[in-house]
């Protein structure tokens, strides 16, 4: 692994209380099952992100760990991946993956994405199905600030279609319902995202429905 600091039994518990999705607290334990589904859209937002071996990602609310495992094919060995995970049992449950993985490059940060105490400076970062993370501009710096200069970063999962694919939208409520606490900026979930990275990419993806976004961090400004 390319940086220190990382053990995987490390743990940040938050503070505050938080609203509580109960698909990310009673029903963790079938999160897998529930989403399971999705597991070809999370690969390929995984793929969209081009870490190399040795490098060091940051999963950006990584639940059970579903994307992790796929980062960790990615960097190899002697890279890692921090997952950073809100929910107590979520985050409970990614831990029992890793340790039956055996996957020891594998950190949880367990902690609300506004503040995590990241120990690393990450080669790049991943944000899958997180809607409401993408809406919270403290979470996006918070993370962003632990990413070096030129760090790739990708975004993915639902939003609005077009207005009159009604039936495509409903479906798309109905699917993500139970994952967001509020649908505000779902017509375009990226955009504080946008205003934190340059040469953004965007793709659409099911008649509009999803989407991928990539870009990387800006270099830093001189002191």
């Amino acid at each position: 692994m390319n940086q220190s600091g990382m053990s995987a039994a490390a743990t940040y518990r938050p503070a505050r209380r938080v609203t509580r999705l109960s698909a990310y607290s009673k029903h963790a334990d079938s999160y897998e099952q529930r989403t399971g589904a999705f597991q070809s859209y999370r690969r390929t937002v995984v793929e969209a992100l081009p870490v190399r071996p040795g490098q060091v990602v940051l999963d950006v609310g990584s639940g059970t760990g579903l994307c992790s495992g796929l980062l960790q094919e990615k960097v190899g060995p002697q890279g890692g991946v921090v997952s950073i995970e809100e929910s107590p049992e979520m985050a409970a449950v990614a831990r029992e993956r890793i340790a039956s993985e055996g996957w020891r490059n594998v950190t949880v940060v367990e902690a609300p994405a506004e503040d995590a105490q990241i120990a690393v400076t990450a080669d790049a970062a991943l944000f899958c199905a997180v809607h409401d993370i993408l809406q919270s501009p403290g979470a996006l710096r918070n993370v962003m600030a632990r990413l070096r200069p030129g760090a790739w970063v990708a975004a993915g999962g639902g939003k609005w279609a077009a207005p009159w694919l009604v039936g495509v939208n409903l479906q798309a409520r109905v699917l993500h319902a139970p994952y967001v606490r509020s649908f505000d900026g779902f017509d375009r979930p990226w955009r504080h995202l946008e205003q934190l990275i340059e040469d953004v990419q965007i793709r659409e993806l099911g008649l509009g429905s999803g989407y991928i976004v990539t870009g990387h961090a800006p270099p830093r400004s001189p002191s």
